[in-house]
């Protein structure tokens, strides 16, 4: 089995971006992407980062499903602790249906402090057990509502039921009957999880729920860590691991030539990203000590020209494909080659072609370990 390409839509917008530019290049990356053909997007929720401003990612998706043909879309992911989840199974079933199957639905506990406490949690229960908690009583209600079965629930964190429709008699009847909200198809969204740290508990949860585990690449270890925490988890819930069904979250670009590719990262908005935003976040969390571990060097040594020489997937497709064959046999391989989207809507030109040759270039010659040719 090849490999399959996906789009991570973060967004990593420089500030001073304005909302329509990141809507419209969210908008325009799903289309090309879908041109391309890679078979999924993801678009984060984030209430609180300058950097990664989408609050609402359902509004993307749903301008896109009208423009694309096959992509499938997730958010990536819906905060299940920031929201009322009657509320959220109302709108992300209805979004389900515009899509009309090419939807998933992408599920997390919240990585932002500053964006907990916008939504009324404070410091001290902003911590894993209490978030998980939250997220574990969320799915239950969600999974209530679109059961579409009589209930009411006093929970920890939320109250919600579904009331008793009285049968329909008349034609009258039929036109006061409840709206049906439940995904497409009648059954549920596949669920997806990302995780980052090593020992994640996100890879535990979509482990033990049979969800979609979705690795933030944070260095060799931790992703193969991610594959055995999840693996455990599958098979003590009685389920059997598929690693199709995992997908890695990096940072790629590929171009004609290994200079070329070089220069347009590192002169570039992904250069520019890491330099001003995210190189300072890893360093000051402790997120590069995985890549530094890998290579063995400290931590504060890895700069831009490090992460592209020896984390990235940066060069030529011949060289892309090297790398990424490399990787696969040293942690065994996965499904979806999630690629991070970054701000290239002044000149999308080499974005674009660095999508459509990862897709079609790169991709068909990446396999996994044992899969027929």
């Amino acid at each position: 089995m090849s490999m399959d390409t996906g789009l991570i839509f973060h967004p990593y917008m420089r500030p001073g971006r304005t909302a329509r530019q990141t809507f419209e290049w969210g908008v325009q990356s799903s289309i090309a992407a879908d041109k391309a053909g890679f078979s999924t997007m993801m678009i984060s929720e984030h209430a609180s980062q300058i950097w990664e401003n989408i609050p609402a990612p359902e509004l993307i998706m749903a301008a896109a499903a009208l423009q694309t043909e096959k992509i499938k879309f997730a958010p990536m992911a819906h905060i299940l602790p920031h929201h009322n989840p009657t509320k959220l199974a109302m709108t992300v079933g209805w979004l389900s249906q515009i899509l009309e199957g090419r939807y998933f639905m992408g599920i997390g506990a919240g990585a932002y402090p500053l964006a907990s406490y916008m939504h009324g949690i404070k410091e001290e229960d902003q911590n894993t057990e209490h978030l998980n908690d939250m997220v574990r009583e969320s799915l239950f209600i969600m999974e209530k509502i679109w059961a579409r079965e009589p209930f009411f629930y006093e929970g920890k964190y939320w109250d919600a039921g579904f009331p008793q429709e009285e049968e329909a008699l008349t034609e009258e009847d039929e036109q006061h009957k409840l709206a049906n909200y439940s995904p497409y198809g009648g059954g549920f969204p596949e669920f997806a999880v990302t995780g980052f740290s090593a020992n994640s508990p996100s890879m535990r949860l979509a482990g033990e729920r049979n969800f979609k585990p979705v690795s933030i690449y944070s260095g060799l270890d931790a992703l193969k860590r991610h594959w055995e925490i999840y693996s455990e988890a599958n098979i003590k819930a009685g389920f059997t691991p598929d690693r199709s069904r995992h997908a890695v979250s990096q940072t790629v670009f590929v171009a004609d030539t290994d200079a070329e590719a070089k220069r347009l990262v590192m002169e570039g908005p992904i250069g520019f990203c890491f330099n001003r935003y995210l190189i300072p976040i890893w360093r000051r969390f402790g997120m590069m000590d995985g890549f530094a571990k890998d290579a063995g060097i400290d931590p504060l040594a890895a700069d831009l020209e490090f992460l592209v020489d020896n984390v990235f997937v940066v060069g030529s497709p011949d060289t892309v494909v090297d790398k990424l064959n490399h990787l696969f046999e040293k942690c065994g391989g996965w499904g979806t080659l999630q690629i991070e989207s970054h701000d290239y809507y002044d000149d999308p030109a080499p974005w674009f072609h660095s999508l459509e040759l990862a897709a079609k270039e790169v991709a068909p010659r990446v396999k996994l370990p044992g899969a027929a040719n």
